[in-house]
C-alpha cells in the first residue's frame, strides 16, 4: 500500500511534483496507523482510491451514505473495497479532516452503451449488472501525459501490476476497456485469471462440485501467472524461472503477452486507430522483455510506444483539488465546516 502528502496551493499541475512525503507499508491496519503517525502536519484533506462504487463516479465526500454505498460493492470487488474501508477507518482516526474517495471506475463513466451493456438479458442492467472498467485513476493519469507528450488523440494505455487492463481513450475520454462488471475480467493477471469461457464455470460447478466461495477464491488468488506458472503472481519470479529453462513460466509469459497484443488491437479498433500505446504500473514500467516481445507484434499499428510511471497519488490529488474548487467548491467548503484553509488546501 502507498501513501504520499503532497502540497497542493495552486492549479496543480499535470506532472506531479516531489512529494512533501511518501511512505510504502503492510496491508494491516497496525503499519498504517504507525506510518500515518509520521505524516508531516498540517493534513487538510485526504484522499482515497476506491476501485468500486458501483453507481458513484465523481469524487465524493466519505460520509456514512458514500461508505454504505462502497460497503455495498465489496461482493464485486472483494479484494479491494473491504480492505479500502479499514484503511478509511484508520485515516479517520489519525486526522479529523475531510475524507474524499475517488473512484476507479470514475474515468470510463463515458462509455457508450454499446461497449458497457452486456448481451445478456437486458433485465441485467436494471441490477447493475454492466461493464464499469477499473484502473481508472491510472488510465486518467497515463493518458493525459501521452496526449500532452505527443499530440496524440487516440491512446491505448496498458496499466500491468499484480492487476493489469487496457483502455482505449480518444480525445481524453475512455472509449473502452478490459475490465468489467468486476476487476476480474481483461488481461491474465498475477493471480486473477482475467476473462475466459464462462461455460467452464458452469461444468465446474455442475460436475466437479465447485462452490461459488471455492471458484472466487481459484479465479482471484490462484489463476493467471501464479495459476498457469505454479511459481508466482511476480513477473520478475517468473522471468527468472523462464532464465532456469522452466516451460510452465515460459508458457505464463506467452499466455500474458498473447492475451496483451489480442487487447492492444481490440482497442485499437474500437478508437478507429491508435497513435500512442502507454506502458505503466509495475509490470508495464520494468518488465522491457515484455515490451519489447508486444512492440514487436503490435508494430503494424505504427504508434508510439511509451512508458510512464504510474502517479495514482497525484492524481487522486488533483481530483480532491478539484473536488474542492470545482464549479461547487464554495458550498463544498461550507460544508466542510471551516477544515481546509485557504492557502493550504
Amino acid at each position: 500500500m502507498k501513501c504520499r502528502l503532497d502540497e497542493v496551493s495552486a492549479d496543480p499541475p499535470s506532472a506531479p511534483p516531489a512529494p512533501l512525503w511518501r511512505k510504502n507499508f503492510d496491508l494491516d491496519a497496525g503499519s498504517l496507523s504507525a506510518a500515518l503517525e509520521s505524516v508531516p502536519r498540517p493534513v487538510d484533506a485526504v484522499g482515497h482510491r476506491i476501485v468500486h462504487g458501483g453507481s458513484l463516479r465523481q469524487p465524493a465526500r466519505l460520509t456514512s451514505t458514500i461508505r454504505s454505498a462502497i460497503a455495498r460493492e465489496a461482493e464485486v470487488a472483494p479484494e479491494h473495497n473491504r480492505l479500502e474501508l479499514g484503511l478509511i477507518d484508520v485515516a479517520a482516526r489519525a486526522f479529523e479532516v475531510p475524507q474524499i474517495a475517488v473512484f476507479d471506475a470514475g474515468f470510463h463513466a463515458t462509455l457508450a452503451p454499446p461497449a458497457y451493456v452486456y448481451p445478456g438479458p437486458y433485465e441485467w442492467l436494471d441490477h447493475g449488472i454492466r461493464r464499469y472498467g477499473f484502473h481508472g485513476i491510472s488510465h486518467q493519469y497515463a493518458s493525459r501525459r501521452a496526449a500532452e507528450m505527443t499530440g496524440a488523440r487516440r491512446i491505448v494505455t496498458c496499466h500491468l501490476g499484480n492487476g493489469a487492463s487496457l483502455c482505449a481513450v480518444l480525445d481524453g475520454k475512455s472509449v473502452d476497456t478490459t475490465m468489467g462488471f468486476t476487476p476480474l475480467d481483461g488481461l491474465m493477471m498475477g493471480t486473477r485469471c482475467g476473462s475466459l469461457d464462462p461455460g467452464i464455470l458452469i461444468y465446474l460447478i455442475r460436475h466437479r462440485g465447485y462452490t461459488a466461495e471455492r471458484l472466487d477464491h481459484i479465479l482471484n488468488r490462484e489463476s493467471g501467472l501464479a495459476g498457469v506458472s505454479g511459481i508466482s503472481g511476480d513477473m520478475r519470479e517468473i522471468l527468472k524461472a523462464i532464465d532456469q529453462g522452466n516451460p510452465r513460466a515460459k508458457l505464463a509469459f506467452d499466455i500474458y503477452t498473447h492475451r496483451l497484443c489480442v487487447g492492444i488491437g481490440a482497442m485499437a479498433a474500437a478508437l478507429g486507430g491508435v497513435e500512442a500505446i502507454v506502458f505503466t504500473g509495475g509490470i508495464g514500467e520494468n518488465c522491457a522483455p515484455l515490451r519489447d516481445a508486444v512492440a514487436g507484434q503490435v508494430a503494424f499499428l505504427r504508434a508510439r510506444i511509451l512508458v510512464l510511471p504510474a502517479e495514482e497519488e497525484w492524481e487522486i490529488a488533483r481530483e480532491c483539488w478539484r473536488f474542492l474548487r470545482g464549479p461547487a467548491g464554495a458550498r463544498r467548503l461550507d460544508t466542510l465546516e471551516g477544515a481546509i484553509p485557504q492557502e493550504n488546501a
